[in-house]
């Protein structure tokens, strides 16, 4: 299966960001069948949010 680029849009900030053929393939390679919501910018933001509240 052949992956080709995907134009997405972020739910939390609205901007637009390209979900790569080579993301897809490690996403199906890992077994994920959720595509992502969120741009990176905001999945960092998501995760560093969470580390923080499980430090504290």
């Amino acid at each position: 299966m052949e992956f080709q680029d995907k134009t997405k849009t972020c739910v939390d900030c609205g901007k637009e960001f390209v979900f790569t053929a080579g993301e897809q393939a490690f996403y199906k390679e890992k077994g994920l069948d959720n595509e992502p919501k969120r741009c990176k910018e905001c999945r960092d933001k998501r995760k560093a949010e969470k580390a923080s509240k499980e430090s504290k």
